[in-house]
């Protein structure tokens, strides 16, 4: 599960990493936290540490500018929120609107997520084909929409005030 966010030492954000490789950069001083889990605590016997929620990088790191948001299945299911865009229960499938075998690729605009009983309704046959209407418009998140995604914030009011800032 990834849920600590990691900032570039002049605080952009760069990607989302576990708990674990959060604590591990922490302890390693390659980073430091800026935002701790409240109450939450690791202790060893030497080793007294806040559980990382947001954590930024003692050192920048050089990211060459990223356009477009990178498409995968992971990011199919946590754009539309692991509801079926056929239906709207769980989804844990993704779904090509325009089948692969008549030229869809793996973009953000052809998939969508669906739960495995749509997926197989709906077979290798488009929407209209299959009867079937599609409750929401698949669309291409910006990098930075993908990251907050992926930390499970629904919209920059739930960020901290310092992070929520338009750059």
């Amino acid at each position: 599960m990834r849920d600590t966010l990691v900032l570039n030492a002049s605080f952009e954000p760069l990607s989302t990493v576990s708990l674990r490789r959060a604590v591990v950069l922490v302890m390693q001083d390659k980073a430091v936290v800026e935002q701790a889990h409240p109450g939450l605590r690791i202790r060893a016997a030497e080793v007294d540490v806040p559980l990382p929620q947001v954590i930024r990088l003692c050192r920048y790191v050089r990211v060459p500018f990223r356009q477009r948001a990178p498409w995968s299945r992971r990011g199919v299911l946590v754009r539309d929120r692991h509801r079926c865009a056929y239906c709207g229960r769980r989804a844990t499938t993704v779904d090509h609107v325009q089948p692969r075998s008549r030229g869809g690729g793996d973009t953000w605009l052809n998939t969508v997520a669906a739960c495995a009983e749509d997926n197989q309704r709906k077979a290798d046959r488009t929407p209209e084909q299959a009867g079937m209407r599609l409750l929401v418009r698949p669309f291409e998140p910006t990098p930075a929409d993908a990251l907050l995604l992926a930390l499970g914030v629904r919209e920059r009011a739930g960020l901290p005030e310092w992070l929520a800032r338009p750059a």
